[in-house]
């Protein structure tokens, strides 16, 4: 009928880990400029790291390269588990790009040597030309014929493109003078000698003498060597055609 007796100490730890996520990248917006973003799983310590996504999903550093909702939980020496999480969005709306022409033509001619043109967007950090005056401004001038194209860069490092044609007419007229006496030599009976100079459409004649220099049709009532300068739509001239006067 005699006893004894024994004890046997329980304790218990069930204290989760203290978790939390460290944001290594700074942003958590994804965009053209920032393509990843790094984030390491605390505490240090723990045995065991489980994230929903990522490049390294077992580990305390982890990458993300697409937008979501990033958990990770951790487990302590105890087995307790613990779980945070990190936000992911995403920017990577390219800008709206367009060019402006300030000269109000692309054609560049004898009296239209430069061409101006503008590059619009909203919120643009940079501006790449593939050639003009001023590759690196919003601001260009072309004075050469061909394809420009500029490259627009916005805040989140998104890129969009827009190009402007530019052509190039200085063809000089083809100009000459046509007689409309028959004869060159002035005499008694013809006292004047009528010309007129080509082409008919040109803007503008300047003739060295003559009774109506600035006109295409002029007379010569004195001997000489006369030449006409013809000026074209373009702006350009020409002044190799001349009519010689004799007595």
């Amino acid at each position: 009928g005699c006893t004894a007796s024994s004890s046997i100490t329980i304790t218990q730890d069930i204290t989760p880990p203290t978790t939390g996520i460290t944001n290594n990248s700074g942003t958590t917006i994804l965009t053209c400029s920032t393509t990843s973003i790094s984030a390491t799983a605390t505490p240090s310590g723990a045995t065991s790291y489980a994230w929903s996504g990522g490049s390294t999903p077992t580990t305390a550093a982890n990458s993300f390269t697409a937008a979501g909702s990033y958990t990770v939980t951790v487990t302590s020496a105890n087995g307790c588990t613990a779980s945070s999480s990190i936000t992911i969005t995403q920017d990577i709306t390219p800008p709206t790009t367009g060019i402006t022409n300030n000269s109000g033509t692309t054609i560049l001619t004898c009296s239209t040597t430069s061409i101006s043109a503008t590059a619009t967007s909203s919120g643009a950090t940079s501006y790449a030309w593939s050639g003009g005056s001023t590759p690196t401004t919003a601001a260009n001038s072309f004075t050469a014929a061909g394809t420009y194209t500029v490259t627009v860069t916005s805040a989140n490092g998104c890129t969009a493109s827009s190009s402007i044609t530019i052509t190039q007419d200085i063809t000089p007229p083809a100009t000459g003078i046509t007689n409309n006496t028959g004869t060159t030599v002035l005499t008694c009976s013809t006292t004047s000698i009528s010309a007129t100079a080509t082409p008919s459409g040109a803007t503008s004649y300047a003739w060295s003498g003559g009774s109506t220099p600035t006109t295409a049709a002029n007379s010569f009532t004195a001997a000489g060597s006369y030449t006409v300068t013809v000026t074209s739509a373009n702006g350009c001239t020409a002044s190799f055609a001349e009519v010689t006067v004799t007595v």
